[in-house]
């Protein structure tokens, strides 16, 4: 199967195709969504959906919350496989560390609210009135 992949210096196109392409959203219009609410930037400035990126550019890309920092190496005008779609992109050392962390900090955080089931009982509603002030 021939993948269109360029690596030349000159290489160029749009952000949101390319980050479908680099498989970082399942369909362009989420990667154009994701453009529009400022969760992509090129060297640290927000940028458009139509907005071409380069080979060499340096990309932070935030997806549920975690930001992920890659160099741009090649483009593709085609959505390939993921094997493919990883030459595309190097993913800067810091990234790789603070999404590491990001990771065990998710691992090992607890949700306060994750031991309570349903509504309060009317035990748990006296004492979250007698505690509000309530009446």
């Amino acid at each position: 199967m021939n993948h269109k992949i360029s690596t030349e210096p000159d290489a160029r196109m749009r952000i949101d195709k390319w980050l479908w392409a680099a498989r970082f959203f399942k369909t362009r219009s989420l990667a154009a969504d994701a453009v529009e609410k400022g969760r992509v930037r090129i060297a640290g400035a927000t940028v458009k959906p139509a907005k071409d990126v380069r080979v060499g550019d340096l990309i932070q890309v935030e997806i549920e919350r975690v930001v992920w920092e890659v160099r741009v190496l090649g483009t593709s005008d085609v959505r390939g496989p993921a094997t493919v779609a990883q030459t595309l992109y190097a993913e800067t050392p810091e990234s790789k560390t603070k999404r590491a962390a990001e990771a065990e900090r998710r691992r090992t955080y607890r949700e306060p609210a994750a031991a309570l089931q349903g509504r309060p009982t009317k035990r748990d509603r006296r004492i979250i009135d007698k505690l509000s002030g309530g009446d």
